[in-house]
């Protein structure tokens, strides 16, 4: 199954020097290895706010959680995900 995942940044709660280079490269790093396990499919910056967009394939939502809540930002509550939703296939695109 895939998902849908926002996240957005408490850019708010956390000053712009809590937001350190290493912080940030360790981010980068663990959405890089969700991505060779093959959990993480896509992942976009948000324009709308600070954050990003993400598509995630798991068999359940707690898979999901569980991948999103490894990311270093998350553990740290300097991020949040409003959103996680199972998608499906879009059915006008199948046969008539």
């Amino acid at each position: 199954m895939q998902f849908l995942v926002l996240t957005e940044r408490f850019t708010d709660q956390f000053p712009a020097e809590a937001w350190k280079s290493e912080l940030l490269e360790a981010e980068g790093q663990r959405v890089r290895e969700l991505y060779a396990a093959g959990v993480l499919r896509s992942a976009w910056r948000r324009k709308d706010k600070p954050g990003a967009t993400l598509i995630l394939e798991a068999a359940s939502e707690a898979e999901v959680r569980q991948a999103i809540e490894s990311l270093p930002l998350a553990k740290l509550g300097m991020i949040g995900f409003p959103l996680v939703t199972e998608l499906e296939p879009y059915p006008g695109f199948g046969p008539r």
